[in-house]
């Protein structure tokens, strides 16, 4: 009878425990895709609020890195997933270089950059840790924007940056055409009211290794002209 007892009590409590472990797990494995997002930054410096360059200075006139998200499917995304993991730049050391030239801070007042990938790193990359750690989150972005080469694909095209508009199309068959994947297109305002290139979406796959077509699209929408302005 005391045999039976305790193999009932294990039994009750190892269903009791079972659904918090999946719980647990689930809750940082559980994504669809990514989405990497780079942006132009002269589209981000013209605007009303302006920008400020880093402290190391004018960064390239190249599409910087935004961030790679954690997705679901159905448009929403896992955020700040363990803040028992918080950024350490210590890390990514050997990627600091990489990040000032790919991944630079244009928010006023002038940073490093550390601030910059510290909210990346807490608000999406955590929600990735089950996949890829925090030293491989910051080298996958920097591939992924290598293997894209967002100017590179446009300036092909005949789609340069010097303020002229060109239209929501061709800007987006040219980057399909390079990557094999349709884009999303992001615009903002630029200072004087006109619609401009700002940030441009692909998808990639759980693992972080390879572009996919979109499961789903964010909201919001371009005009069909929208200008490519300088930096």
């Amino acid at each position: 009878m005391k045999i039976l007892q305790a193999s009932s009590s294990c039994l009750i409590t190892l269903l009791l425990i079972l659904p918090l472990v999946f719980a647990a797990s689930s809750s940082s494995e559980d994504f669809d895709f990514f989405y990497f997002v780079q942006q132009w930054p002269g589209s981000y410096c013209d605007t009303q609020k302006s920008c400020c360059y880093p402290t190391t200075g004018k960064p390239a006139a190249d599409f910087g890195i935004h961030g790679l998200w954690p997705n679901y499917k159905d448009g929403t995304y896992p955020s700040n997933c363990d803040d028992t993991k918080p950024f350490d730049s210590s890390t990514i050391s050997g990627l600091i270089n990489s990040m000032k030239k790919s991944w630079p801070t244009l928010a006023c007042p002038s940073g490093s950059g550390e601030a910059f990938w510290e909210h990346e790193w807490e608000k999406h990359g955590t929600c990735s840790e089950s996949v890829i750690d925090q030293h491989e989150y910051f080298q996958t972005a920097l591939n992924l924007r290598q293997k894209t080469n967002l100017l590179g694909a446009l300036t092909k095209a005949g789609i340069n940056p010097d303020g002229k508009s060109y239209s929501l199309e061709s800007i987006r068959d040219s980057i399909k055409e390079s990557t094999g994947f349709t884009p999303w297109i992001e615009c903002n305002r630029g200072g004087s009211g006109n619609s401009q290139l700002y940030q441009v979406y692909v998808c990639v796959d759980r693992s972080g290794s390879g572009l996919i077509e979109c499961p789903v699209f964010p909201h919001g929408k371009c005009g069909t002209e929208i200008e490519f302005p300088s930096f």
